[in-house]
């Protein structure tokens, strides 16, 4: 038994079958946790008893840590006590402190950018900027595009009453399907860099990034102008006369966060600094992130975060819940990627991987779900078409490799927690005084039903 649970999380050689015919009790015991913790998200907000204290930070970090401590026990027992360290130093280490180092800095540095001004929140106005918002965020990633635009977006649309479903489609096109074009985008795509994807290589996934922005800014523009016209006439008449000049403040930081995408394309841990032959050390990467958060800290006036009501709550909800969500998902992960050879004999097309990859990461963070689908595909007979892959000189087929990331940048719009920078607009949009929805009324009232759609077309026609 003991052997079957270590081939499962340290990569044991322990005989496949015996995964098969020895682990499932124990697998499904040790994902408990990871479901408490998704359970706890979704339903604490809708308990009127625990409405209150969920809101605080300390409290959703209580129920972090019971389910990673729970996660940690259930390894000690099930294995043994010095895969507790290996468990952490893979959920933590390698995971949880790059991922929250590279948000904390992308959500500092823009919250020193402030948009001033005030434009009419009028359907042409938020589709514009939804649409902005998508061309950037491939390029300063979804977290540097949502924390620079939510602001704005909210300001803008401060005197209408029917708001929610913009912030809604703000997270799904700002911070998920529009950091599809290129590594630096969203994590599961710089993951697959790593893995040695070419650079440029998602570049070539314009139609399908370019066809489903298209659908869903049409969809938002008919949606807001049906709602608008819905708006009270003293509504209209404020916002066609409270208008302001637009004007940009602390745009020198726009300067920090170029620092800080450079940081993630070129530094590598173990790899040469780019110019030197100075290797880089690990954590270096973040540490010259911080520098930026730093600098920008610095250079940047106290009234500029004052009149975009910045502070740390939003960043610090994000830290306290994906802690326990990084240690607590290593198990089923570790399973998902166990049973890696009968998952890959029965997905036989693209489109299979599209909806799998893409349904796990709705619920399981998006980067790490890319990286195991990624491996599979790697197993995977080729078809006519490869990628030539940078380390090793090994090759992936290139039909499954665009499902595999289409699916996992794409999907993770579906749950609050399919992505980093989703929980942070959230966040914003609450204490800005929007009334968002609970964790299974936007997947239900929103992501099912305007989503699924738009992928299936996806699926259907380009996979």
């Amino acid at each position: 038994m003991a052997a079957a649970l270590a081939f499962i999380l340290t990569g044991d050689h322990t005989p496949h079958r015996a995964v098969h015919s020895e682990s499932p009790p124990l697998w499904l015991l040790g994902t408990i946790p990871f479901i408490a913790v998704l359970g706890a998200i979704a339903v604490f907000p809708l308990i009127p008893a625990l409405t209150h204290w969920w809101h605080s930070n300390l409290s959703r970090l209580l129920v972090s840590v019971i389910a990673a401590l729970a996660t940690l026990g259930y390894v000690w027992v099930a294995i043994g006590w010095h895969d507790v360290g290996l468990t952490l130093q893979h959920a933590v280490l390698d995971e949880y402190i790059p991922f929250i180092i590279l948000l904390f800095a992308l959500y500092v540095i823009s919250g020193g950018i402030h948009l001033g001004g005030d434009l009419p929140g009028r359907p042409i106005t938020n589709t514009t900027i939804l649409a902005v918002g998508a061309l950037i965020a491939s390029f300063i990633g979804t977290t540097g595009a949502s924390m620079l635009l939510i602001r704005p977006l909210l300001k803008t649309n401060q005197a209408r009453s029917h708001k929610v479903h913009t912030v809604i489609m703000f997270i799904f096109l700002v911070s998920n399907i529009g950091g599809a074009l290129l590594p630096i985008g969203d994590p599961p795509l710089f993951l697959g860099y790593l893995a040695g994807v070419p650079f440029f290589w998602t570049l070539g996934l314009w139609a399908q990034w370019l066809l489903v922005i298209a659908i869903l800014l049409v969809v938002y523009f008919v949606w807001d102008t049906i709602l608008y016209r819905r708006e009270p006439e003293v509504v209209r008449t404020f916002d066609r006369t409270d208008v302001e000049p637009i004007r940009l403040d602390g745009w020198w930081n726009l300067l920090w966060l170029g620092g800080v995408v450079c940081c993630v394309a070129f530094i590598q841990p173990g790899k040469p600094v780019p110019g030197t032959s100075w290797i880089a050390f690990d954590f270096l990467r973040e540490l010259c992130m911080l520098g930026f958060v730093a600098i920008g800290l610095l250079t940047t006036p106290d009234t500029i975060r004052k009149a975009n009501r910045f502070d740390y709550h939003a960043i610090l909800e994000v830290a306290a819940i994906f802690i326990g969500i990084f240690i607590a998902m290593q198990v089923p992960l570790a399973v998902l990627k166990a049973e890696g050879g009968v998952i890959s004999a029965q997905l036989t097309e693209a489109w299979m991987y599209f909806w799998i990859t893409g349904g796990l990461s709705s619920v399981l963070d998006n980067a790490p779900t890319y990286l195991v689908f990624f491996e599979l595909a790697q197993s995977a007979e080729v078809g006519d078409t490869t990628v030539q892959l940078h380390s090793g000189g090994d090759v992936i087929d290139a039909t499954l490799l665009t499902a595999i990331s289409l699916g996992a940048v794409f999907m993770g719009a579906m749950t609050y927690i399919g992505n980093g920078p989703n929980f942070m607009v959230k966040a914003i949009a609450e204490q800005s005084g929007v009334k968002m929805p609970s964790f299974f009324g936007y997947l239900v009232r929103f992501a099912m039903p305007v989503l699924i759609p738009v992928f299936a077309i996806v699926a259907f026609l380009m996979l």
